[in-house]
């Protein structure tokens, strides 16, 4: 039976907010203590994701995480009552408070690296929720996560989500963000794993400006963990300089789909081998779309998020390109993609108003998960979670229920907030058919 990637796209939670909390993202620093509009991200996000399924992708979605993380901030010494413990938090120390509000759980594709049962040797599909201890705020979602994946991939005989790895730095591990699929020509899927550092010793370069996220240690772990065959999986390392420029995870200068690869020519190490030993292990088939610096600039490309872009197949076996619309909207990018289209690499571009995650440095491929799923393995998941247009009408209506259109950091001092929040939650999980997710809920 035949293996199709399905995009699952996380929805904005009710706490997103500009807090500059990443660093190496340029866009978060740069929109630190902004206004935000929860309400306007979940909007935008569902209008990409319902444009999508009206084209025929099948598109599934994952709910957002309990936020503030009330039992982190007890962890960190505030008591009393929930409202107490966000008040003292907002009082004393509101970076951590920050921290343990931020949304980022909408950014799915560092939410876990999956392989497909075809790529397995149990014939399962395999998750690995990331643990994405790079960064505080983000180490909170890896138990939900987990919870979250479990809820929706029950069936033990066609999948297993693996507890994320350990919480070290030496296995850093970010994701799906520095994982991509690739299909030889004769249907054998190449996973290709990208890291950023080597915590063990080695020779690799490291980025001056900013910390390197993914390491190689946690890389082959989970290449290991997921059973891969060794013909299977290629590790490719990051370009330091692309790092230091804001390419914080791969897919901000890479994406693949089947076997294509598009990509800037700083993406990798070494670029030129990279591709090299994709066609060695793809065939004739692979095509490598790589632009220069002289087209499209790192800089340009982290501004306008070109490579987090999705690749999508159409039916008609052509590919689809999913991009922001800043890249509409920079000239020099918008004339790389009309040259590339023309080429017939990629038939065609739609592009999207993602501006509210943008400016926390999340573009179209950072909101999705992408899952390779069977028609079997599809009907074995749990939950209203694909997007149908009743599912799409009743998830904008609980947006407008439930979601701010305003919110800066100072308001995460707001009690009431997490009220909203679990109230919305609460809903969600009955709207979604799963059980329990929240700690609130046990």
């Amino acid at each position: 039976m035949g293996t199709s990637e399905v995009n699952f796209d996380g929805l904005p939670g009710p706490t997103h907010n500009y807090a500059g909390l990443a660093a190496g993202n340029l866009a978060s620093a740069a929109n630190r203590n902004q206004i935000a509009n929860p309400r306007l991200a979940a909007l935008q996000g569902l209008a990409k994701m319902k444009a999508l399924a009206d084209r025929g992708f099948a598109q599934a979605v994952l709910p957002p995480h309990e936020r503030p993380d009330v039992a982190t901030l007890r962890r960190l010494g505030f008591s009393g009552s929930d409202a107490d413990v966000v008040t003292s938090a907002a009082r004393s120390a509101p970076e951590w408070l920050a921290a343990c509000s931020s949304a980022a759980a909408m950014w799915t594709a560092n939410a876990a690296t999956v392989s497909g049962s075809t790529s397995t040797t149990d014939g399962r599909v395999h998750f690995t929720p990331a643990n994405l201890i790079a960064n505080f705020h983000r180490s909170l979602e890896a138990p939900t996560t987990t919870r979250i994946l479990r809820s929706i991939f029950a069936d033990g005989q066609r999948f297993l989500v693996h507890d994320p790895l350990p919480a070290a730095s030496q296995l850093s591990d970010e994701g799906a963000a520095n994982h991509m699929r690739l299909c030889s020509a004769d249907g054998r899927p190449i996973e290709v794993f990208v890291w950023g550092r080597e915590a063990l010793g080695g020779s690799a370069a490291a980025p001056r400006r900013f910390r390197a996220r993914q390491t190689r240690e946690a890389s082959t772990a989970i290449a290991r963990r997921h059973g891969l065959r060794a013909a299977d999986g290629l590790l490719f390392q990051q370009n330091a300089d692309a790092i230091d420029h804001g390419a914080f995870h791969n897919d901000v200068v890479a994406v693949a789909r089947d076997a294509t690869l598009f990509c800037h020519e700083r993406a990798f190490a070494d670029t030129k081998q990279a591709i090299a030993e994709l066609e060695a292990r793809i065939g004739d088939t692979f095509r490598a779309v790589v632009i220069g610096e002289s087209e499209v600039s790192l800089e340009q490309a982290v501004a306008t998020y070109l490579f987090n872009s999705q690749l999508l197949r159409r039916p008609d076996g052509g590919l689809l390109l999913v991009a922001t619309a800043e890249c509409e909207e920079t000239p020099t990018v918008a004339a790389c993609i009309e040259r590339v289209i023309g080429t017939g690499a990629i038939e065609e571009v739609v592009f999207f108003d993602l501006r509210q995650s943008m400016k926390n440095g999340g573009g179209p491929a950072c909101v999705r998960l992408t899952v390779p799923l069977t028609e079997h393995e599809r009907a074995a998941t749990r939950g209203r979670i694909w997007l149908d247009d009743a599912l799409y009408t009743d998830l904008v209506g609980w947006v407008a229920r439930h979601y701010r259109d305003r919110l800066a950091p100072a308001d995460l001092a707001d009690p009431s907030l997490l009220l909203e929040c679990r109230t919305a939650l609460d809903e969600l999980t009955t709207l979604l058919r799963l059980p329990p997710l929240y700690g609130f809920q046990d």
